[in-house]
């Protein structure tokens, strides 16, 4: 994939790929308006999953097999979603398409997307989809990380007014409640919460999952994900912020969880909660250095990437509802700046996916 820098403002200057990156000087003091996409930014990004959607390897099937029957190339699995390397991947890459068209209605290859997205996510695609998630020794395939981004990927197209995302949310409307469902199935049966940085948290797969409910009007999921949720982590405190990171997360354990909380809790609820569960947040004074990531080669290690990017949006997601934490910004920024630069380089580990993370961090940014 070409390299293709992202211009924010002259005093962030990027550095090769190869070399440590600086920080802007100022970067406490960067105005927000440098960490909102333009036009010509939303054609780089853009970009990304526009190259790897439908480019079929390398690829990571994350298959069980049952037997030879259940064998097949990325493709003839998951005709909608093959591309950029696995399957949750790939339906981010197209979420985040859709939000860079609902964004930016003039990008320069609309067509060329638009296309795409009706080739890959067709009725009879998804359908086929659907069959894959129904085989017996499939029945915890994504979950609930690629749960939680189909989710996502379904409540962008309704909220957004167009015809074609209507036609696109039909097309996926099978796959949707067949996950909805998996996930009221499986929720009362989690007696504890998975609190690593990587795929299975809980508190992310219900962030994601609740947004849609809320969205959607579906009370009785939504209510179901909030009881989980306080069941989960209501009597949490002194969330352990010291041991983060761990080498391969790409979520922050106290973050996710303080994200989903936010949500799930009334204002006065959460801010006693937050108090108890992280109070160094509270202190002005409070810092906390970005991942650093020492070679961006490795798909597991340039996961840290997305950590800064996730913390950014679950930091922004504090700041943007509650006024005393607004100093908390200026480690939003520091996070968001240090990884961006790297969204998109010479190396698939991290271009096929991160791209996502970044773009929805900066959608939290005001």
């Amino acid at each position: 994939m070409r390299k293709i820098l992202l211009i924010l403002s002259i005093s962030v200057i990027f550095a090769c790929k190869s070399e440590k990156q600086d920080q802007p000087k100022d970067v406490s003091e960067t105005n927000t308006t440098f960490l909102k996409l333009d036009s010509e930014q939303a054609n780089n990004l853009a970009q990304m999953p526009l190259h790897c959607m439908q480019q079929e390897f390398p690829n990571k099937l994350g298959q069980t097999l049952a037997g030879e029957s259940d064998l097949g190339t990325p493709k003839e699995l998951h005709p909608a979603f093959y591309g950029c390397f696995d399957w949750h991947s790939s339906v981010h890459g197209h979420w985040m398409l859709i939000r860079l068209l609902k964004t930016f209605p003039e990008l320069n290859e609309r067509n060329l997307i638009e296309q795409k997205l009706k080739e890959n996510i067709s009725a009879e695609n998804i359908l086929s989809e659907l069959e894959y998630f129904k085989r017996s020794t499939e029945k915890s395939y994504e979950r609930t990380y690629g749960w939680a981004w189909l989710l996502k990927l379904t409540e962008e197209l309704n909220t957004w007014d167009n015809p074609l995302a209507k036609e696109l949310e039909n097309n996926l409307q099978p796959l949707t409640i067949f996950i909805v469902e998996k996930y009221i199935d499986f929720l009362p049966r989690l007696k504890y919460p998975i609190r690593v940085g990587e795929h299975t948290n809980t508190a992310f797969g219900l962030s994601f999952a609740w947004d849609y409910a809320n969205t959607t009007n579906n009370t009785e999921f939504k209510s179901l994900i909030e009881s989980r949720a306080r069941d989960f982590y209501i009597n949490d405190k002194q969330c352990p912020l010291t041991w983060e990171p761990s080498g391969y997360d790409f979520l922050s354990p106290c973050f996710e969880e303080a994200d989903l909380m936010r949500r799930v809790l009334t204002k006065d609820e959460f801010k006693i909660w937050l108090d108890k569960f992280l109070p160094q947040l509270s202190d002005t004074d409070f810092n906390l250095e970005t991942a650093e990531i020492l070679d961006r080669t490795d798909g597991k290690l340039v996961h840290l990437d997305g950590l800064n990017f996730s913390r950014a949006w679950c930091l922004y997601g504090i700041i943007n509802n509650f006024e005393e934490y607004n100093h908390l910004k200026k480690i939003a920024n520091e996070h968001i700046l240090y990884s961006l630069p790297n969204v998109v380089g010479d190396s698939y580990e991290g271009g096929h996916w991160l791209g996502s993370f970044a773009i929805y961090a900066l959608s939290q940014v005001q």
